[in-house]
């Protein structure tokens, strides 16, 4: 602590006594200085933000070095032409929007334009209902079953062929190995007399 008193304020630069001191982020400040550095809003430790020696609401704070952009800064539902000019924020123009080449690359999407075509019923197959099974794009609800039971059909109980989807139990049965002891399900044997 200098001689003569107490610490110097981070505001004002004049002598800060213990009875009138507020501390924050290493300096020292007059109750009456404790302001906000473009509001001028009185500060407690619940609305502060400091930044380089500088201290400020929460709100100037936030407007000055947070995210830009519509929905910042302003509250919700609020909408500002305020670019920040008084707080000495210079605008950076933005590039020119250039719209991707890329297409789709799936073939079956560049035919039907943009989306899939389920293998199952031909109608377009959209994201939120899009299953990816047998190389192909299927309805989830609906035309994911086993093409010969018709049960729904997940990753890990799928079985292809030639383009279609079965269960494991009627793809064992349909197109496994045949002969006594086969396609009667798993450890199964069969006893005739």
């Amino acid at each position: 602590m200098p001689l003569g008193g107490g610490n110097k304020c981070g505001r004002c630069s004049k002598t800060v006594y213990f009875a009138e001191e507020v501390l924050c982020d290493g300096q020292s400040f007059h109750k009456s200085c404790f302001l906000c550095m473009v509001c001028g809003k009185n500060l407690d430790s619940t609305t502060i933000a400091a930044h380089m020696d500088e201290v400020y609401c929460k709100a100037c704070y936030g407007k000055k070095y947070g995210p830009k952009g519509y929905g910042y800064g302003q509250g919700a539902g609020t909408l500002s032409m305020n670019k920040g000019e008084s707080l000495g924020i210079t605008q950076e123009t933005p590039a020119p929007h250039r719209p991707t080449t890329n297409a789709n690359p799936s073939k079956m999407a560049q035919k039907f334009g943009g989306s899939d075509r389920c293998p199952r019923c031909g109608k377009a197959v959209y994201a939120a209902e899009k299953v990816i099974g047998a190389g192909s794009a299927w309805h989830k609800i609906g035309c994911f079953t086993c093409a010969t039971c018709g049960k729904s059909l997940e990753s890990t109980t799928l079985a292809d062929k030639e383009g279609e989807i079965y269960c494991k139990g009627c793809y064992g049965k349909n197109f496994g190995p045949k002969g006594f002891g086969y396609g009667l399900g798993a450890g199964a044997l069969a006893h005739t007399q």
